[in-house]
């Protein structure tokens, strides 16, 4: 590829970034194997790396993290550009009673468009989702679950970059974690409260399922495919994106503070036309 590729200076960038961030976690990683690590909360004993990784993995956990998302979308847009996407993504679980907890999950996109819309909007943000998730503080034979309603808020500081609307509907997850498996799955659909139709309409009706699986191997190093399989409902052609990939991760320690860094790529097997051809994916989440 020429060096002038979008593809491979992106695919260069991804490589550096997570060449850099490994760099630096290098002295946690190389503290020795199978050593319990203190936890923040309320457990007084320590805990492997591992044990912590399938917490994390639960996307109705109960421990507060911020997860920070960086995305590349390579071929999207009506130009083939170049898309990158920093989701800021803190969890926060509210402790209801000795039986419920009310898991606050918020996402905050911000995304940078180079030639992959006209006019061009080099980096502004797309509107805040907040889904606060009614489930049980104890597992069942494995099993968890959580409940709940999903808002979107219009903090589009562009048009460019979604609706200026307000949204809401139901979403729901569902988890098994035994052995080594953390496994389920999470949907969500947000209806436009109002706006109007059409190509250059502001209303929307989209749906999400995110089935994620991870296989957690020795001191904190993990397996794992989280695809974000989505539906546009007003798109007109084909509406789905469906991604097939995976990657892997470790959970580590700088100092006392549990860290999590994971590397995933997938490919969009059905896209709608303007719709990115693969995603790279890096994931660093800080555990308190």
């Amino acid at each position: 590829m020429s060096k002038h590729d979008p593809l491979a200076r992106s695919i260069t960038v991804w490589v550096l970034l997570y060449g850099a961030l490994a760099a630096a976690a290098a002295p946690a990683w190389a503290q020795p194997a199978g050593e319990p690590r203190p936890v923040v909360g309320d457990n007084a004993a320590a805990e492997s790396a591992s044990e912590l990784a399938k917490q994390i993995q639960n996307p109705v956990g109960d421990l507060i993290n911020l997860p920070l998302q960086y995305n590349v979308n390579l071929g999207s847009g009506p130009n083939r550009g170049t898309q990158h996407v920093l989701n800021l993504q803190p969890v926060i679980p509210v402790h209801l009673n000795d039986d419920w907890n009310l898991i606050a999950r918020t996402i905050l996109p911000i995304v940078w468009n180079p030639g992959s819309s006209i006019p061009t909007v080099p980096v502004g943000t797309a509107p805040v989702s907040f889904t606060a998730f009614l489930s049980p503080s104890h597992d069942t034979g494995g099993w968890l679950w959580g409940a709940g309603p999903v808002v979107q808020f219009p903090t589009i500081s562009s048009a460019t970059l979604g609706s200026s609307v307000w949204g809401a509907g139901p979403s729901a997850a569902v988890v098994y974690s035994g052995g080594p498996w953390v496994a389920g799955v999470l949907v969500n659909n947000i209806f436009s409260l109002g706006g109007t139709r059409g190509p250059s309409g502001n209303s929307y009706s989209s749906f999400l399922t995110n089935p994620f699986v991870a296989y957690n191997l020795d001191d904190g190093w993990y397996l794992s495919s989280a695809p974000n399989i989505t539906a546009n409902w007003q798109l007109s052609g084909t509406k789905w994106t469906v991604p097939i990939g995976g990657g892997g991760g470790r959970v580590f320690f700088v100092g006392t503070l549990p860290v999590d860094l994971s590397v995933s790529a997938y490919y969009n097997v059905v896209k709608p036309t303007v719709g990115a051809r693969c995603q790279l994916s890096t994931q660093l989440t800080f555990v308190f």
